[in-house]
């Protein structure tokens, strides 16, 4: 195959422009495993990389995409041989490395996890970076020492892909589970992922006082901001938030009250360079503690040339949970 397709981004006169073009194989970055994309799917950054809203893309011209699984089809790599099946999330793909929304992919093997037994490259992809991002937050919570008995998680962006999969996995997990969302039509959908209460996001649209009423004993915010401020001014003492996003804003608008009066800790999470043994960790527990049912009935898929017609929409907050991408 001398050329396959992909979603490319170029530099243009005026920001940036995207396409479903062939690239040339022989254009591939340097990497030592070779591997056929099955799935991907679309998350708040690619929405951004696609649309140009903001500076993802660092070199052009770009393959967008920052998450795949499929099939290893060459590899000098000593961990993966070829018929492997993977997933590959993160490490720049999509924005310095050539990302997923592509029939082949060519990374370093020290970036890939083994597909977890029994999951689908499908099922991964439901997942996504948003899924593992909302593990990797349950996990921290979980190191911090939270428990059910602390009392209740908040989760904003609750309808987002990182929101439902953190509710399912809480909501299995025994937590009495907080939903903040600005579509509380979605509260219906909210409660079948296992949250106990859904609020508006508008509780959280003033400024932060420095300490507020005490109200849960952590949470994962994926908005920031004045969001995330008021979250840490109404947590419980010794309790947590992880922070994996920035939806609403890179600023945050709060003081250091939360922190020395209470003992609550902002726990950051980055899923882009994880370390790859935590990245395995993070997968096993999905592939354990996720709700397949669940994870299936917030699972839309669509076809790689609808790609581009969907990033507006994940930045205007009107997809519901996961979407999949069918490469092949």
């Amino acid at each position: 195959m001398a050329t396959f397709k992909a979603v490319r981004i170029d530099k243009a006169e005026k920001g940036t422009t995207a396409a479903l073009t062939q690239f040339d194989d022989a254009d591939l970055m340097e990497g030592d495993v070779t591997v056929a994309v099955e799935w991907s799917t679309v998350n708040y950054k690619d929405g951004l990389a696609i649309s140009g809203k903001a500076p993802v893309v660092r070199r052009f011209p770009m393959i967008a995409g920052i998450d795949f699984a499929g099939t290893v089809i060459q590899s000098t790599h000593p961990s993966w041989r070829a018929g492997d099946k993977v997933i590959g999330t993160g490490w720049g793909m999509g924005e310095t490395h050539l990302g997923a929304y592509a029939e082949r992919v060519r990374v370093k093997g020290d970036w890939l996890v083994a597909l977890p037994a029994g999951m689908s490259g499908r099922d991964a992809m439901a997942i996504g970076t948003a899924g593992f991002t909302a593990m990797l937050a349950v996990l921290a919570l979980e190191k911090h020492g939270l428990t059910p008995n602390d009392g209740a998680m908040i989760v904003t962006g609750a309808a987002g892909g990182v929101g439902s999969v953190a509710i399912s996995l809480l909501a299995r997990l025994g937590f009495h589970v907080i939903a903040s969302t600005g579509r509380t039509s979605e509260a219906g959908y909210l409660r079948d992922l296992g949250a106990a209460e859904v609020i508006d996001r508008n509780e959280f649209s003033a400024a932060a006082k420095p300490l507020a009423k005490e109200r849960w004993a952590g949470g994962v915010d994926s908005v920031g901001s004045t969001t995330l401020a008021n979250l840490l001014s109404m947590t419980k003492y010794h309790g947590a938030i992880a922070a994996c996003g920035l939806a609403g804003g890179m600023d945050l608008p709060s003081s250091v009250a939360p922190f020395i009066l209470r003992g609550v800790c902002l726990l950051g999470i980055d899923s882009v360079m994880c370390p790859i043994a935590r990245r395995k960790v993070a997968w096993e527990r999905l592939a354990k503690d996720l709700d397949r049912a669940k994870l299936a009935e917030i699972t839309h898929e669509i076809s790689l040339d609808e790609v581009m017609e969907t990033a507006p929409k994940i930045l205007a907050g009107q997809i519901r949970g996961r979407l999949v991408v069918k490469i092949a």
